[in-house]
C-alpha cells in the first residue's frame, strides 16, 4: 500500500496536533511515537573558511513528510560527496513534530457492516511531517564557490522529492565575522 501524499493530510493553516502521551497512556489519543525516517539533520564537515551558503527556500507553504526530507538529504549528499570530496556542510533546517493520522477505511464486498465511517473518527498516528511556510528555508548548503554547480545540482534534485514549488538562494559568506555558520 502506497503512502497517502502529505497534501491530503489536512489543512496547514489549521493548528497542529503534536501532542504525545507522557504519564498515562490510556487516557491520551496518540499512544506511540510514529517511527522518525529523517536520520541526520547535519551532514559533512563543519569548517571556518567556507566561502558561500545555498538555501533552497519555499514558495508556497506545504507539509513534507519526513520520508520525503530524507530522500531530498540523500539526493544532496549523493551529488556533494562524490564531486567535492566531503568539503561541505549540508543542514536540514525544519523537523518533522507533526504527527499525521488517519482514518483507515474498509473497502470492499461487507464493508458496510464493519466499517463505523466518521464516528469517533480521530485515526491513528501513521507517521510524521514537517510545516514548512513560505519563504522559509528547508535546507543549506556551505561549500567553497568552486563547487557551486555541485550545490545547484543537488540542490535541484532535492526539490524534485518535495512538494511545492521551491527556489534556490545564494549568499556569500563573509568570513571576517569569525567564520561562524548562522
Amino acid at each position: 500500500m502506497a503512502l497517502r501524499p502529505a497534501r491530503s493530510i489536512r489543512d496547514p493553516d489549521k493548528r497542529a496536533y503534536t501532542r504525545k502521551s507522557r504519564r498515562n497512556m490510556t487516557k491520551n489519543y496518540i499512544k506511540v511515537d510514529p517511527h522518525k525516517h529523517l536520520h541526520h539533520l547535519q551532514v559533512g564537515k563543519v569548517l571556518p573558511d567556507y566561502e558561500v551558503a545555498f538555501h533552497l527556500v519555499a514558495r508556497q507553504t506545504f507539509y513534507h513528510r519526513d520520508n520525503a526530507l530524507e530522500s531530498a538529504r540523500i539526493a544532496i549528499n549523493r551529488v556533494m560527496d562524490k564531486q567535492t570530496s566531503g568539503k561541505y556542510l549540508l543542514l536540514i533546517r525544519v523537523y518533522p513534530h507533526h504527527i499525521i493520522r488517519e482514518n483507515k477505511m474498509v473497502s470492499g464486498a461487507g464493508a458496510d457492516r464493519i466499517q463505523k465511517g466518521m464516528r469517533r473518527a480521530f485515526g491513528k498516528p501513521t507517521g510524521r511531517a514537517a510545516l514548512v511556510r513560505e519563504g522559509q528555508p528547508i535546507v543549506t548548503i556551505y561549500t567553497y564557490s568552486q563547487f557551486r554547480e555541485f550545490a545547484l545540482t543537488g540542490l535541484r534534485k532535492a526539490s524534485r522529492k518535495l512538494s511545492g514549488n521551491w527556489k534556490v538562494v545564494e549568499e556569500a559568506i563573509n568570513n571576517g565575522n569569525g567564520g561562524h555558520l548562522h
